[in-house]
């Protein structure tokens, strides 16, 4: 099999897309195949970095992992970062193009889709197979498509398989409407459904498969069952409840309105021992031990959010009152005496006051730093990994070789104060450093007189055991001689 493709498209967003097409990335390389991820236009708070220092959607991150292939930028050429309820920076290719409000953004998309058509053309020269991942539902009629879900299939000559999701309720009128609304020729590139997140009996649902079949026209190859892995969420459906889980050390990450990459928690949960919730803004701190100001899409707007809601003071007096605080690029920024924004690059705010826990002092500039990073953590010795997403310059005592959390590659990065009560750092990912991790965590529960742990979690073998998982599960579910069959005639 050489230069084929299967696209996902959903009946609407948080069907399961980005999941079941990681899935199929998985399935395909264990088959032998050298496979590609692909989503043509992805918005998303959630994004990663790759070797080149580009940004792109984590979603395609953890499918090129599943697919044991280098993330790249052409792997979701278009990510859009959404800085209101109204505008979206625009990522092209890994770096800021511009930022646009809804309307203008549709007004250039017809000259963004030749971008797209040369990225894939690239893309198909070197794989065998491209999984293809469609955005939110190929039925929204009053929205031009030109490269993201039919759109994408006609670019791509790519059959389709859509995929509903059946906890949402109501999956039959979903997937009819969907391809009741479609012009004929794209409802003929629409070769398969996938009814996802199912509970019950199989045999129960046999009826409203078939008549769906006959309704529609279309056969159905897979009912996927609902299933609980430690994969990693989108912004969209991440679920905030899920880490929550018994644990003698309790961890409190702050959820900003405007948070990003969530997913640096993700390894920090694993570790035995550890309660960890996200802390809404009404919310008291009392419980914590450790607290957690995460990444920051709009970071001067969260300050304001954190002094309108009263976090603020709850913050400070957790910190006086000898609680750990730990702050993570937007969160590292806000731990500091003050942000400025002269040019306006997130919000009309040209100056917020920070928590003054950290002495610095973050002006936004107009270059973003998209880069990976490694180096030498000062408060135990060990070397960590991590990547960097952030527009602001950091100055103040982070510039101070005694008082930096991070000795690297780039230099000096973060903070650390009160004898390692307050530490900021630009590096996301940090807390998937086990050995740094677990120390930290045990200076913590030493201060606080808990029972300290000793197993440090290789989060990377974690996440291939879980690709494996899934892989599993929905090879099970799925027909995939069918899927094959599909790939192999095309449109």
């Amino acid at each position: 099999m050489k230069n084929k493709s299967i696209m996902l498209q959903g009946t609407g967003s948080t069907v399961g897309k980005s999941i079941l097409c990681t899935a199929l990335c998985r399935i395909f390389v264990q088959d032998g195949l050298n496979v590609m991820p692909f989503k043509s236009q992805n918005m998303s708070l959630n994004s990663g970095v790759t070797p080149e220092g580009h940004e792109m959607g984590r979603a395609q991150v953890m499918q090129a992992e599943a697919a044991g292939v280098v993330p790249s930028s052409k792997m979701n050429p278009i990510l859009l970062k959404p800085t209101s309820d109204r505008k979206s920076q625009v990522i092209l290719l890994g770096k800021v193009w511009n930022t646009l409000d809804a309307v203008n953004y549709f007004q250039v998309k017809k000259h963004l889709k030749t971008k797209i058509e040369e990225v894939y053309k690239e893309l198909k020269n070197e794989s065998d197979v491209i999984v293809i991942e469609g955005a939110g539902s190929p039925a929204e009629i009053n929205l031009s498509d030109e490269f993201v879900n039919m759109g994408m299939a006609k670019i791509a000559k790519s059959p389709v398989l859509l995929v509903g999701d059946i906890d949402k309720g109501g999956v039959f009128a979903s997937l009819y409407g969907t391809i009741m609304l479609l012009p004929e020729e794209e409802r003929k590139m629409i070769k398969g459904i996938i009814i996802n997140k199912f509970r019950g009996s199989v045999e129960l649902l046999e009826p409203g498969l078939k008549q769906i079949e006959e309704l529609t026209g279309v056969p159905v190859v897979g009912v996927v069952p609902y299933f609980a892995l430690d994969l990693e969420d989108e912004d969209s459906v991440v679920d905030f409840k899920k880490f929550n889980k018994e644990g003698a050390l309790k961890i409190g990450v702050v959820h900003l309105p405007y948070m990003s990459n969530f997913t640096d928690f993700n390894s920090l949960a694993l570790n035995k021992g550890v309660s960890l919730n996200f802390v809404e803004l009404h919310e008291n701190l009392d419980e914590y031990h450790l607290i957690i100001i995460p990444g920051s899409k709009s970071t001067i707007g969260d300050l304001k959010a954190l002094r309108e809601s009263g976090m603020d003071k709850k913050l400070i007096k957790a910190s006086k009152d000898g609680k750990y605080l730990f702050g993570v690029c937007g969160g590292y920024q806000i731990l500091g005496k003050v942000i400025k924004d002269k040019e306006s690059f997130e919000t009309h705010l040209q100056e917020e006051q920070g928590l003054g826990l950290l002495n610095t002092e973050t002006e936004f500039k107009e270059e973003k730093v998209t880069v990976l990073s490694k180096g030498i953590e000062k408060l135990f010795n060990t070397e960590v990994t991590g990547y960097e997403i952030h527009m602001g310059e950091t100055l103040g005592d982070n510039l101070l070789d005694e008082k930096a959390f991070i000795k690297g590659e780039r230099g000096l990065d973060g903070i650390i104060d009160y004898e390692g009560r307050v530490i900021g750092t630009y590096y996301h990912g940090i807390f998937d450093n086990g050995e740094f991790t677990i120390k930290y965590l045990n200076l913590v529960r030493s201060t606080f007189n808990l029972p300290l742990e000793h197993e440090c979690v290789d989060y990377w073998q974690h996440k291939m055991r879980e690709y494996d998982k899934l892989a599993d599960i929905v090879r099970e579910a799925l027909d995939m001689e069918k899927i094959y069959k599909i790939m192999e005639e095309g449109l």
